[in-house]
């Protein structure tokens, strides 16, 4: 396991989760929800949180169904104690400060996780986040964001997700017809929608956040019909829908390149492969950690499904549907990190030599060209934006990182903000965050600061920073950008703006089609109205507008077309 997972995967300090103090009768609260009598505890960690873990809001299927769509959640009679028994899903292997002693992997791991302040007030905001993991490894409590509920009028969900080939294999039969990691989602927020008030959360005021894949996915979950209604607000913390790791091109292609590397050959024959993927033991299917590639993708993700596909969860291309605008607008704060291409640091001793032997190895997934000539000539030109006439190496590291930043993240969601503006959207609040201070690591080979992955997100879960999670240290300028970045945050979770009439922060208004204005979340943050990332955004529109490649569905069988027609 390569290091850079670790900072892909947002990595939470590892802690005992087996040394927690047996509860005392007055520490627990009983509800009644439509599942039954629930009983909760007071968090430890957190005494104005009550904390409901290992909530089943579905039923997994498993065995040769582990491909299809989630089931029904149980109900019972008797009261649920909703302790933490630290189930997470099938995954690839984490990095240790990922896995803590006692976390659990099983089949039948859809769980969510409620945190009901202690008030006696009803109908409170929701907040559901969405975890990391480039859609192959993490867990709902990855994070942990208690600090952030001490207003006490937010009930915060959290939950896992199927990951990886269990989540989002994409054959399009009825066994195997994909998604099923995104149709997790939506079974968990109509969960919502019927259980929440029972935990004093109003279902008619839910906002859905994720970070990384995670921000990938309510972006996602946006578009798609399966579920609009289920919430009202979105707030994508780097990662886009238009993103290549977001969405397979060509899932059936995927799906029989990745059986050859688990040295199954009868890939032409749909139902063998099938079958292959529904008998291989899951130390088979997720012994890859499907995060060296090079062409910016984690190879397993969501996908397009034939329209014919029965509870679709997206049946067109995200570029399509946002270029129609036939989708639900909402309020969204989105944006992403000055140097979010650091996700990839740690490739760069080996990635330097062979960017510079092929280039066009690097290329995003999402491109297509007519000719190996054409490849070459459009990687030509990419590089010499980036890289000059010099090859890649020590003294330009940081085009390095603006590279991955943009083929991963910053162009992607520029992009779909504009679309976004363009299609009637006026309630798009645009951001950059690039706070660091004298704890941040520079750059390898430089001398200069930039906000990593996803460091946005770390402003608003518990501890201190990303850096320093271990260290018991006081970092006043830290925790005054901690305090701004939640106080917007809860704005925007409370109003669908993060600086709302009358607050005494700087007014930040919702950007228009030219990407602007958009806040600048800085040691000294300030709105800016110029478009942001102008002319790397230009470059890339004019390389997308001439060889931009459509994801498309599997292709029917032959008894599906047969039925069919």
């Amino acid at each position: 396991m390569k290091l850079s997972l670790s900072v892909l995967l947002l990595c939470a300090a590892a802690v005992c989760v087996t040394c927690e103090q047996p509860p005392s009768d007055e520490d627990w609260l009983e509800l009644d929800t439509p599942q039954g009598p629930v009983r909760g505890r007071r968090d430890p960690d957190a005494d104005h949180l009550y904390s409901f873990y290992n909530i089943p809001y579905a039923t997994t299927p498993v065995g040769e169904n582990k491909y299809k769509p989630p089931l029904p959640a149980p109900v019972w009679d008797k009261p649920f104690d909703a302790v933490d028994k630290h189930v997470i899903c099938r995954q690839t292997i984490m990095p240790l400060n990922l896995m803590p002693p006692g976390l659990v992997e099983q089949d039948d791991c859809l769980i969510a996780n409620v945190y009901v302040p202690d008030t006696r007030k009803k109908n409170l905001s929701v907040l559901v986040y969405v975890h990391g993991g480039g859609f192959v490894i993490g867990y709902g409590n990855l994070m942990k964001f208690k600090q952030f509920l001490e207003t006490k009028d937010i009930v915060l969900v959290t939950f896992n997700y199927r990951l990886g080939v269990q989540g989002f294999l994409c054959l399009g039969t009825e066994d195997v017809p994909g998604n099923v990691g995104m149709k997790d989602q939506v079974a968990l927020l109509r969960w919502v929608q019927k259980n929440i008030a029972s935990y004093g959360g109003n279902p008619d005021d839910v906002t859905i956040a994720g970070y990384s894949a995670g921000s990938a996915a309510v972006d996602l979950l946006m578009l798609s019909k399966s579920a609009e209604g289920l919430f009202h607000r979105v707030i994508p913390e780097s990662g886009g829908n238009l993103a290549g790791f977001s969405i397979q091109r060509d899932p059936l292609e995927i799906a029989k390149t990745y059986a050859k590397q688990l040295n199954f050959t009868n890939v032409d024959d749909i139902n063998a492969l099938e079958k292959f993927y529904k008998t291989a033991p899951y130390e088979l299917l997720h012994s890859d950690s499907l995060n060296d590639r090079y062409d910016s993708t984690f190879v397993f993700s969501p996908c397009i499904e034939r329209e014919t596909t029965k509870d679709a969860f997206l049946t067109e291309s995200p570029l399509s549907i946002l270029q129609k605008g036939s989708y639900r607008k909402l309020p969204v704060l989105y944006g992403f990190d000055d140097m979010e291409g650091l996700v990839r640091i740690h490739f760069f001793e080996d990635w330097k030599h062979k960017m510079n032997e092929k280039f066009s190895d690097f290329l995003p997934s999402d491109l297509k060209f007519k000719s190996e000539e054409e490849r070459q000539e459009v990687a030509d030109k990419i590089k010499k934006f980036y890289f000059g006439n010099k090859p890649v190496g020590n003294d330009n590291i940081l085009s390095y990182v603006d590279y991955f930043s943009d083929v991963l993240f910053t162009i992607p969601m520029l992009w779909a903000a504009e679309l976004y503006v363009e299609a009637g959207n006026n309630q798009v609040y645009l951001y950059e965050y690039s706070y660091v201070d004298e704890t941040t690591p520079t750059v390898p080979h430089t001398n200069v600061r930039g906000a990593d992955h996803v460091a946005q997100t770390y402003a608003v879960m518990d501890g201190l920073n990303i850096y320093n999670q271990n260290k018991d240290i006081t970092n006043i300028g830290f925790q005054i950008m901690k305090k701004t970045v939640r106080q917007l945050w809860y704005n925007f979770i409370k109003t669908g703006k993060p600086v709302p009439e009358g607050s005494s922060l700087p007014a930040w208004p919702a950007a228009g089609a030219n990407r602007a204005p958009y806040m600048s979340l800085a040691q000294e943050s300030e709105l800016r109205h110029e478009p942001l990332l102008e002319t790397r955004y230009r470059f890339w529109e004019d390389i997308y507008q001439k060889y931009y490649r459509e994801p498309i569905p599997p292709p029917a069988t032959s008894a599906q077309s047969r039925h069919e027609l």
